[in-house]
């Protein structure tokens, strides 16, 4: 080609070098093209014996289907779980990529038991931007390390401390909600939202943002526009390549959104090493005045712990490593416990006599005193731990989560080929009337020990299960137990909102569209 080039008259030598060019590109786009489609080709060939949805049309698969709006997805979603439930599982084409969708106790621990199951799909990668490899989206050796490092940071006694955290935002929270007593229905949901943030903020990086007096906060606003932003270029495969992305408004949107949320980290990030080195220069001994060292309790945040921990090596994190992780656990650690205080409050409006006995229990551990939650007092705490483990059955903070299968196996007879992708649905599941008899109704006593015992391990799954489940699962519950217990120590909980109109989103937070409507009333004396 070369000497065919040089042998050319110069004033086609140009002519010839484009012509070259383009063939060239077009060799390579022809040689990905036919690639794409003969493996797109052998999974359709593959899955074809699975049950799935249709019409489904070549490379965009069930997407021209999917409805746009978040609550008639979602809606759509639990329909076809219904619909199929007598069915072991079904598959979803999203664009050219094929999943299962798993609703049954035995599928879902084919996957999530399993020590080789851990990666993620592709459309978590649109996480990355935010919260690049953290916990949540990271996989392999890098997981496993980190999961080993991280593990020990959720420890009872270091959780114990946030636990006065949690104790001073709920009364922030009790104040906030004060002023609606007697009052007309109002929307409760952003005021316990702003609660958990406040408190992920505090506990994860020490930093105080007065979110519940602050309500147009730019970090609270960004949080949630980049989790619905993200939702919905994941069900949008035309919006996947970043080249056409950012020629759209979401785009760049996402792009603001995502300064805002780093340049917040950023600077948490360096305030907090500039004062852990004065603390360490602080404790050095000529440093110390009087030869006494300051008798203080230093309250200490993730990020404190993450500036020190070290992986086996003996290297601590970078900087990056740290960022991810603290922005990681900002967004999975209020909104999700958020949420289930959320449909928690509401259950408990709806039922009366399933208040009454959680007010009883609250009233025989405090004793109508105002002091603060303990660990002693979460443990007796044992109904309202049923109350909430049954909301989270109905109306699971993580309405859905995938994995990628890392080795080919069946489930149920259907072969599954290494690289295929599974969608477990935990709020089908959690439905299974086979395991939960009524399954739409609101029993506490489910949970009861003796109600329990032989259970399918993975027929309930909110935090997830196996190697890979929730490393905050533990946070979690103490914080939604001290929550709920002060604010029923001084309310009682009203609602005329009827389960259908809640209209539950389910993005990558099950929210509901319509607000939690409650009203509050001073503690009747009967229940007091």
């Amino acid at each position: 080609m070369m000497e065919f080039l040089q042998m050319a008259p110069e004033g086609n030598r140009l002519f010839y070098w484009g012509a070259a060019v383009a063939a060239l590109l077009a060799t390579l786009v022809a040689t990905f093209t036919s690639r794409f489609l003969l493996d797109h080709y052998w999974k359709w060939k593959v899955l074809k014996p699975i049950p799935g949805i249709s019409p489904c049309y070549p490379v965009l698969g069930n997407a021209l289907l999917f409805e746009r709006d978040g609550a008639a997805f979602f809606h759509q979603l639990m329909y076809y779980s219904e619909e199929f439930r007598n069915l072991p599982l079904l598959k979803l084409w999203v664009g050219p990529l094929p999943f299962v969708i798993l609703y049954h106790p035995e599928t879902v621990e084919a996957v999530l038991s399993s020590s080789k199951n851990i990666e993620k799909p592709y459309p978590y990668r649109f996480l990355h931007p935010w919260l690049g490899t953290g916990l949540l989206t990271s996989t392999g050796n890098k997981w496993r390390s980190r999961r080993k490092m991280l593990t020990p940071t959720f420890h009872f006694t270091i959780l114990e401390d946030f636990l006065e955290v949690m104790n001073e935002q709920a009364s922030i929270l009790v104040q906030k909600l004060a002023k609606h007593v007697d009052k007309e229905p109002f929307d409760c949901f952003l005021y316990i939202t702003l609660c958990a943030l406040d408190i992920i903020c505090e506990t994860a990086m020490g930093k105080n943002i007065g979110a519940q007096s602050n309500k147009d906060s730019k970090y609270v606003h960004a949080v949630y526009r980049m989790s619905d932003l993200i939702h919905h270029r994941q069900k949008s495969p035309w919006l996947w390549p970043d080249f056409i992305y950012l020629m759209f408004q979401e785009g760049r949107e996402h792009y603001r959104s995502l300064k805002i949320l780093h340049g917040f980290t950023d600077n948490v990030i360096a305030e907090k090493a500039c004062e852990l080195k004065k603390q360490q220069e602080q404790h050095k001994p000529d440093a110390v005045s009087n030869g006494e060292q300051s008798k203080l309790k230093v309250r200490r945040a993730f990020l404190d712990l993450l500036l020190n921990v070290t992986d086996e090596d003996g290297k601590k994190l970078s900087y990056l490593d740290i960022r991810e992780e603290v922005d990681t656990f900002m967004f999975e650690g209020h909104d999700t416990t958020a949420a289930a205080m959320n449909w928690t409050v509401y259950l408990l409006a709806c039922h009366p006599e399933i208040q009454r006995k959680v007010h009883s229990e609250v009233d025989e551990i405090f004793d109508n005193s105002d002091r603060p939650v303990t660990m002693d007092d979460l443990k007796q705490l044992r109904y309202l731990d049923c109350v909430i483990k049954e909301a989270l059955r109905l109306f699971p903070s993580v309405p859905f989560f995938a994995r990628t299968f890392n080795e080919e196996c069946y489930i149920r007879g259907f072969k599954m080929p290494k690289g295929m992708d599974a969608i477990i649905v935990p709020y089908a599941l959690h439905r299974d009337p086979n395991v939960f008899p009524e399954p739409e109704k609101f029993i506490p006593e489910r949970f009861f020990p003796e109600n329990s015992a032989g259970r399918h391990p993975y027929a309930y799954v909110p935090f997830s299960a196996g190697p890979r489940n929730c490393i905050g699962q533990r946070f979690a519950q103490i914080e939604e137990k001290t929550i709920l217990a002060i604010i029923l120590r001084h309310f009682w909980f009203e609602t005329k909102q009827r389960r259908e109109e809640l209209v539950p989103v389910g993005e990558l937070i099950l929210r509901p569209q319509k607000g939690i409507w409650i009203q509050l009333k001073s503690r009747p004396p009967s229940v007091s």
